[in-house]
């Protein structure tokens, strides 16, 4: 059995991962907000209990039951996400979301758009589902081709305005309605809503969502909500390379143990 002794250290370890953990998936996003909410609101439940004020305590104890409830509610795709990170859904084999061959396709078309000043606004699913961003699209659920993304993105196509989806080597749907990231982030400072769309889309998933400027011809990439602007080609290429290729190669080498210190890092 454990020394009695050791017994807080080992609590307060575990406890100290969990709100990094915690702390790092939050921070930068709308859930940081969430967070401090929460945090004020449990120092009030403190203070009404420390200072025994009963109605004050009855009032927050049948808002946090309302509360709980909505929270769930409103932040399910954040929880979604937060859930796939502790590894909970089954990973996807990168081998059927993404080809080489389609890099290479994607890279050419999204410069060559860059080229024209055409805007336009890609994702490409990863691990987590972009199911929920078609809701509000027009299914298509075809191959991969360059001329049929540049048909999307024309100025005078109806769909040129949404998103583009991207799974399993096709493409999935057109004209998605985004969520919009809230502009105090520092990285949409003189950006438009395609920007702001694709960050805020980045902080519900980890999918990789591109950016074409319609006025600088600016390449962007959004993931996890972080904003990358102004890509060369080269470079972009070699992010999504690494992202899909990567990951696919240390996922198809044997796990003999739990990668605990690489979770740590994450």
């Amino acid at each position: 059995m454990m020394d009695i002794s050791l017994i807080p250290l080992v609590e307060i370890f575990i406890l100290s991962i969990f709100i990094n953990y915690l702390l790092s998936f939050l921070w930068n996003t709308r859930s940081m907000d969430l967070f401090l909410g929460l945090l004020g609101f449990f120092t009030l439940i403190f203070i009404s209990s420390w200072f025994n004020l009963p109605i004050l305590q009855k009032i927050v104890y049948v808002v946090a039951n309302v509360a709980i409830v909505a929270i769930v509610i409103i932040f399910q795709p954040e929880l979604r996400t937060a859930l796939s990170k502790f590894g909970v859904k089954q990973r996807k084999n990168h081998d059927n979301l993404i080809s080489e061959q389609l890099i290479t396709q994607l890279t050419e078309t999204v410069f060559k758009l860059a080229e024209r000043k055409q805007g336009a606004l890609i994702v490409i699913e990863n691990q987590v589902s972009i199911s929920d961003f078609a809701r509000h699209s027009t299914k298509i659920d075809a191959l991969f081709t360059s001329e049929l993304i540049e048909s999307i993105f024309t100025p005078l196509s109806p769909l040129h305005d949404g998103a583009v989806l991207i799974k399993n080597k096709k493409i999935f749907a057109a004209g998605a309605i985004l969520p919009l990231a809230d502009e105090s982030h520092a990285s949409l400072k003189g950006t438009g809503t395609r920007h702001k769309a694709g960050l805020g889309a980045s902080l519900e998933t980890d999918a990789l969502i591109i950016v074409i400027s319609e006025e600088k011809g600016e390449v962007s990439i959004a993931r996890e909500g972080l904003l990358t602007k102004g890509l060369k080609q080269d470079r972009f290429k070699n992010i999504l390379t690494s992202l899909f290729f990567t990951d696919s190669l240390a996922q198809n080498q044997p796990k003999k143990t739990f990668q605990f210190i690489d979770w740590l890092r994450q």
